[in-house]
């Protein structure tokens, strides 16, 4: 399946993704021409070669020659309900000026129908953003994948005066994707930019396997010291099997004169702190004696805050630390009526498209109440959950 992979170590905007499709192949004549098709005047758009860093990328200039006028999100979507372009080209970009509408109407405080977007402003962000979907679609790309996303920090001077970094809809727009910041003074992440990745890309983190076919690099127009500001896109082809992937921090600790009875504390303490695993394997230590392996599992932060337990709570002397990566199935809650009452089940499958249910996982804790509840044995419990899980997920073509 082919894929586009944004590498976002110096953020993402909307200039940079286009500069970066066209680096990577993306026609900018092809790409003009469907731009054409827009009830849109007043505006040029040119790329040329720039060096950053000494990396050579493509910078994508979209510049306003003719007078425009503020326009509302309602505005912005007849013109694109109303262009000559494919049906799904309009769909994906009206998807991406609602989400970022829908930012800035929380962040202001507004209804979505009022947001406007000022006059150079919305014609830099329809060419970018309808440009975008225009080039992921001419360049084949059905999945789009990203990694953490590199925010900036510092002030940024806008229409409402002086902004933290990342501005405020950009911030409302990267709920739930992971980011950082290297401490960079600058706005590296736009809203346009939030907006694609929040409303294309499939995951975040690492780079999936993938056979590469093309690299581009779209430059952005500010100069820093400390990295080359531009967005590195990998175009190439993934298996369709697809598992979400993460990274975390693996502690781990020998363990032989310690009382086994105190594990189960430890363990507890441990989860309530924020772990996301905790398990002991048992092992042979020197001098023949039996002992066993202490493993934490956390988020990359989070090892900081659980060290401390670790050497209060055991009577270890030292730790290790890695660094792993995870794949994983996608994972989400649904409810599922049953002739026990309402029951979460958890559903784990693989990503991509036509994605695969590998597992179906009535919740515990629920399937022990209504077993004892029902006084019916906790195995007919889960055997019939599942069931109904089953059934539901076939209706609802799942």
């Amino acid at each position: 399946m082919k894929t586009v992979y944004f590498d976002c170590f110096s953020g993402i905007s909307g200039d940079m993704i286009l500069g970066a499709l066209v680096d990577a192949g993306l026609d900018l004549d092809v790409l003009k021409s469907e731009l054409s098709k827009l009830n849109l005047t007043g505006y040029e758009i040119k790329a040329d070669k720039v060096v950053k860093k000494g990396i050579t990328g493509t910078r994508v200039e979209v510049t306003v020659t003719g007078e425009q006028k503020h326009r509302h999100l309602g505005d912005i979507l007849r013109i694109i309900e109303e262009s000559g372009l494919k049906p799904d080209i309009k769909n994906i970009s009206k998807k991406i000026f609602t989400n970022l509408a829908a930012a800035e109407a929380k962040i202001h405080n507004t209804d979505i129908k009022k947001v406007h977007f000022h006059e150079v402003g919305a014609v830099d962000s329809i060419v970018d953003i309808v440009g975008t979907v225009i080039g992921l679609k001419e360049l084949g790309i059905e999945n789009v994948y990203a990694s953490k996303v590199h925010t900036g920090s510092g002030f940024v001077d806008c229409q409402h005066g002086r902004m933290p970094v990342p501005a405020p809809a950009t911030a409302e727009l990267l709920k739930e994707i992971p980011v950082y910041s290297l401490g960079i003074e600058s706005e590296l992440t736009t809203p346009t930019g939030a907006a694609v990745l929040k409303s294309l890309a499939l995951d975040f983190g690492a780079m999936p396997a993938m056979r590469i076919s093309a690299v581009g690099y779209g430059a952005g127009s500010k100069e820093f010291e400390e990295l080359p500001n531009l967005l590195r896109v990998y175009l190439g082809e993934v298996n369709l099997d697809r598992y979400e992937n993460d990274e975390v921090a693996l502690i781990e600790t020998n363990l032989d004169d310690m009382n086994p009875e105190f594990f189960e504390y430890v363990t507890e303490r441990l989860m309530a702190e924020g772990a996301l695993d905790v398990y002991t394997v048992p092992i042979i230590m020197k001098k023949s004696r039996p002992g066993a392996i202490l493993n934490v599992l956390c988020e990359p932060g989070k090892t900081d805050e659980l060290l401390p337990i670790i050497f209060a709570e055991t009577t270890t002397l030292g730790v290790r630390l890695h660094r792993v990566e995870r794949r994983k199935l996608a994972r989400k809650i649904i409810k599922v009526e049953t002739k026990y009452g309402m029951v979460r089940v958890k559903i784990g499958q693989t990503l991509g498209e036509g994605p695969l249910i590998r597992n179906i996982t009535p919740e515990y804790e629920d399937c022990k109440k209504i077993a004892r509840e029902n006084n019916v044995p906790l195995k007919n419990v889960f055997d019939e959950i599942k069931r109904a899980a089953a059934n539901k997920l076939t209706q609802d073509n799942i």
